[in-house]
């Protein structure tokens, strides 16, 4: 049974609609709440339900500001029936009714975590009005507390994987722009699994590297964690390759623990003297090459993911001569998993490549922006996924015939 309150007269005019669920099994109790409801002067919706099995329906489709619980039910009764009922709503204001008899009864259950208790026979209306309305307050001041504390937590250990998945690039001479940016997959989220890096290293090569860790959440992100600072370590250690790749691989296995998680990569050696970049692919796409005739994919050997073949040490290199002038592009594949727009078809590299070509010509850092509102705006929110971007950019590469 559902019943709406009206305003009394000279009551506030802006006072807040109260959506009431009373839990009461007595016909002749629950008349008498409703009644003293409408002598409050708050306007008001109540809904009755006489078990909690009824009230477990109820809350399973609709929202209350205010639970009013009476403590003997058919099927459950005592702190009990307040444990039950806060679990089904645990952001709900819950005001207990008890029998005269029961001195303790209100105690107990705002020790409980009752907001407020009433007994029943000694309630008027102004006191029905103030503890209803104190009652709904502090339940909402509680949980914008605790929104407000887990928001804050989020941004926390947001900012602590950042620091593991965004590191500050090393280089000391390169002349090379570096533009990296990251997503995750929903708001809100952590961050995951995408990563990425870029170390000039003591033999004068730049080094970079994108991967992604199969997977979303706090497990996918540590493990992201975990092969970004693998693969800078390495790197500055002198490790190249396949043997890199192969050592990556092992710490990956050491990490996932019982978790199937694995990972794919890219990894890029750019030799600014000889004007050339060497690839490495385990199970990643290739990246992009962005020169004055355009942008495309660069045609490169693969390799199989981390962590897929354990031991099976394929991943072959490939070795490109670059222009003068131009960007290269390393993303992971949340950039084009998403729609391409009003139907159902994904973005792909050939939509992100007309993409690139349509937007117009800006700084590296606008452009990479530009491109990611883009795909944003394509997919609208159907399809969730982590995304890293990196573009390197140089303009003093020696020239090929």
């Amino acid at each position: 049974m559902t019943t709406a309150g009206e305003h009394l007269p000279g009551a506030p005019s802006d006072l807040p609609l109260y959506r009431i669920l009373l839990i009461e099994d007595d016909l002749g109790d629950a008349l008498l709440v409703e009644e003293l409801l409408n002598d409050t002067g708050l306007p008001f919706e109540l809904t009755t339900r006489t078990t909690l099995a009824e009230a477990r329906t109820e809350l399973a489709t609709s929202e209350a500001d205010c639970i009013l619980l009476d403590l003997h039910l058919p099927d459950v009764s005592g702190i009990d029936a307040l444990t039950a009922v806060r679990a089904l709503a645990p952001h709900t204001a819950v005001i207990v009714l008890t029998g005269l008899s029961e001195a303790q009864a209100g105690t107990e259950a705002m020790a409980a975590g009752a907001q407020d208790y009433l007994v029943k026979g000694k309630v008027e209306p102004d006191l029905l009005h103030r503890t209803l309305r104190y009652a709904v307050h502090r339940s909402q001041t509680e949980r914008a507390n605790s929104q407000a504390q887990a928001a804050r937590q989020r941004a926390e250990e947001n900012a602590r994987l950042e620091r593991g998945l965004l590191p500050q690039p090393i280089l000391d001479t390169s002349t090379v722009r570096v533009t990296s940016r990251y997503f995750p997959g929903a708001a809100l989220a952590l961050l995951g699994g995408d990563f990425l890096d870029v170390v000039e290293g003591d033999d004068g090569l730049l080094h970079a590297v994108v991967g992604d860790v199969s997977g979303h959440g706090p497990d996918a992100a540590a493990l992201g964690v975990f092969l970004r600072i693998a693969w800078r370590s390495l790197v500055l250690g002198g490790h190249r390759g396949e043997d890199l790749l192969h050592l990556m691989e092992r710490i990956l296995i050491a990490e996932r623990g019982s978790l199937s998680l694995f990972a794919t990569c890219t990894l890029l050696e750019l030799d600014q003297r000889a004007g050339t970049v060497t690839l490495h692919l385990a199970g990643h796409h290739e990246p992009l090459l962005t020169t004055a005739d355009g942008t495309r994919e660069v045609t490169a050997a693969h390799g199989v993911a981390l962590g897929i073949v354990p031991g099976h040490r394929s991943w072959p290199s490939t070795t490109v001569v670059l222009p003068a002038a131009g960007a290269l592009t390393l993303y992971t594949d949340g950039l084009t998993e998403g729609h391409s727009g009003a139907d159902n078809d994904r973005l792909g590299v050939e939509g992100l490549l007309t993409l690139i070509e349509s937007l117009p010509p800006a700084d590296p850092a606008v452009h990479v922006d530009q491109l990611i509102q883009e795909t944003h705006r394509l997919n609208a929110g159907r399809h969730s996924d982590d995304l890293a971007v990196l573009r390197l950019d140089w303009g003093d590469l020696p020239s090929h015939p």
